[in-house]
């Protein structure tokens, strides 16, 4: 599946904001990061980039992604907060209000 530059961002906007939910980033979550950048082929840069862009652009985007690519995110935020082990209840407010604000039904 193919991402252009502002779906990526988009992308890592949401699955950092998970990352850094608790402001401690372990082992487990630097991992998840690491494997996403090589299937995204992005760089630490475009993690710096991704944390500057605006929460409601990012909303924007992913609402006009493809299904498929909604999916995706959902697996990939998903993913990020199990990423240390265990997942708070903030992490899944989170990833429920990016959902809701992006037009995702949870069923997928």
């Amino acid at each position: 599946m193919e991402f252009n530059a502002i779906e990526k961002l988009a992308i890592l906007k949401a699955v950092d904001e998970v990352i850094r939910m608790d402001d401690i980033l372990h082992i487990g979550e630097l991992d998840y990061l690491s494997k996403l950048a090589e299937v995204l082929e992005f760089d630490t840069e475009q993690i710096l980039q991704a944390r500057e862009v605006e929460a409601i652009q990012a909303i924007s985007v992913i609402r006009v992604m493809s299904e498929q690519k909604k999916a995706f995110l959902m697996r990939s935020m998903t993913e990020a907060a199990n990423a240390d082990g265990k997942v708070d209840e903030a992490e899944i407010q989170f990833i429920y209000r990016v959902f809701a604000a992006a037009g995702i039904s949870v069923e997928h």
